[in-house]
């Protein structure tokens, strides 16, 4: 499809769905963002992952890097509640593709940890571009990522314990970031264009027989 073509093949799939949903793809969008994205590293239980990508979704990240250098797994529908369908997801065979690939896409790498000279949550600088990354709550975040790390920030706690399930820890570090991002004056929303590539997207997740309506427009275009 080429790109001059999307604004047109978007107003036919929006034939093909309410109005209703319409509006909610455009106000669910008007609150995604790109300006942090979240990294998870080697997550065992595979309900963590998608509890994580749920919570991504309700706090409006939209998308979501997995690296499987020693578990490979697929996301739980259950657990996700359709959040795959919202969340773009990106697999990573190793901690080092991820990093590589973030870092050219110009976010800087913020490892979560308790030690290192991590900033608290409430004093972390949400205007950089930033990755945030999490590991388990056993082993924490590889020391690929801690060497290859921009910046480190924390979680204040009051207990004797020292870590969360990373599950609670991405929920709680991402409702507050997001919630400082948007009461900000940074630019932190997608792009025209991001938002009409996910219009489309969502679209065509919403439609049944979505190749059949699709091969249709194709032939009316080359009438």
């Amino acid at each position: 499809m080429k790109n001059t073509n999307n604004s047109a093949y978007l107003e036919y799939l929006e034939g093909f769905i309410t109005e209703n949903r319409k509006q909610a793809f455009l106000q669910v969008l008007s609150s995604r963002t790109k300006h942090f994205t979240v990294a998870i590293e080697d997550i065992f239980q595979l309900h963590n992952t998608s509890a994580v990508m749920r919570t991504c979704e309700v706090f409006g990240i939209q998308e979501l890097h997995v690296i499987e250098e020693k578990y490979g797994k697929k996301i739980d529908k259950e657990i996700a509640l359709g959040a795959q369908k919202w969340v773009d997801a990106y697999r990573y065979d190793t901690t080092t593709a991820c990093i590589e690939t973030l870092k050219k896409q110009g976010y800087k790498i913020i490892a979560t940890s308790p030690h290192h000279n991590s900033a608290p949550i409430d004093d972390f600088d949400i205007k950089q571009r930033s990755a945030l990354f999490f590991g388990t709550e056993k082993m924490g975040l590889s020391q690929e990522v801690l060497q290859q790390a921009d910046g480190f920030l924390h979680i204040p706690m009051a207990g004797f314990t020292e870590s969360l399930n990373i599950s609670s820890s991405a929920a709680i570090v991402i409702q507050n970031l997001t919630n400082r991002l948007r009461k900000s004056d940074i630019e932190w929303q997608l792009t025209a264009e991001e938002i009409l590539e996910k219009r489309i997207d969502w679209a065509r997740k919403s439609i049944k027989d979505i190749d059949f309506i699709t091969r249709k427009y194709l032939e009316g275009e080359k009438v």
